[in-house]
């Protein structure tokens, strides 16, 4: 329990004042990029794409990858795949392993499977994970093509979007850690696709960048009020009423306190089984410089 006065100081305190004191209890590690560049003969049929200023509606969605690669990339370890529908924030996770492009593609289509819209919109960084003949034909040849673009080698800024849902979504939850260990693609992506993407896509709100007008030597932007990406597909006309309906039964099913209770024992349990590995890595380290002395 908090006393009266720590209470008070609490909230007093500004969003500046409390970086500041919290400063020195932050991770200060970095992720690392991933990105190889993808086939550059099929990179000259994708146009780039710099801005969604068109976007009225669900559907136009921006991907990217993660490596949960520690502070190497060397070996193998899990990626975590992230979609984000720029016009909602609508934003789905998925686990895979050493992100080949038949995996990136069995997640897509396990992804467009639980949506209740359409994709009709594709952009990507230029990762060979995305820029490659397996995800060209998955999103052509069908009935109607999906419109797929990327965005310029680089530049990070033309995929802000879901850039910040890899910070929001990705590393809040699971850090900087290396996960090597096979088993935890399982347990990731079961965490992904039930109670995180729930918790986040219903009930934490986010704002959205409705305007940025220079004025003079500065720039002044005007954001939406905080919602969930819940109530802009509600609101959407775009968004059929049985699409609609669906989503209202799956929010009235919810509880955000048991979602919250039921991430933290997942991520227990996530955390749990990487101890375990690097205890047993260290062990199997120990016995092969064993055997080396003895040799000797």
């Amino acid at each position: 329990m908090l006393t009266g006065a720590v209470r008070g100081a609490l909230l007093a305190a500004s969003a500046s004042t409390l970086d500041r004191l919290l400063g020195p209890f932050r991770a200060r590690r970095k992720g690392l990029s991933g990105t190889r560049r993808g086939n550059r003969r099929l990179e000259g049929q994708i146009p780039i794409r710099t801005h969604f200023r068109d976007v009225d509606g669900p559907g136009t969605f921006e991907a990217d990858t993660v490596a949960h690669c520690g502070q190497s990339m060397a070996g193998t370890f899990v990626w975590t795949l992230t979609l984000t529908d720029i016009h909602s924030g609508w934003t789905e996770n998925r686990a895979v392993w050493n992100k080949s492009a038949s995996q990136i593609a069995a997640r897509l289509r396990e992804i467009e499977r639980h949506l209740v819209f359409d994709i009709v919109a594709f952009d990507s960084d230029n990762g060979s994970e995305f820029i490659n003949h397996v995800l060209y034909r998955y999103f052509h040849d069908r009935a109607t093509p999906v419109h797929v673009t990327r965005c310029r080698p680089c530049h990070k800024n033309d995929q802000a979007h879901v850039e910040q849902k890899q910070w929001t979504h990705v590393r809040q939850l699971l850090g900087y850690e290396r996960f090597e260990d096979r088993r935890a693609v399982a347990m990731i992506d079961d965490l992904y696709r039930n109670e995180w993407r729930a918790l986040q896509n219903f009930f934490l709100p986010t704002m959205q960048l409705l305007s940025k007008t220079r004025e003079g030597g500065k720039i002044k932007r005007r954001f939406s009020q905080p919602v969930t990406p819940y109530p802009r597909l509600m609101a959407s006309n775009k968004l059929s009423e049985e699409a609609k309906e669906k989503l209202r039964r799956e929010f009235e099913g919810y509880d955000p306190f048991d979602l919250r209770q039921r991430v933290e024992a997942k991520l227990r349990a996530i955390f749990r089984l990487v101890r375990q590995s690097r205890k047993g890595a260290a062990r199997t380290s120990q016995k092969g410089a064993t055997k080396i002395r003895i040799a000797a």
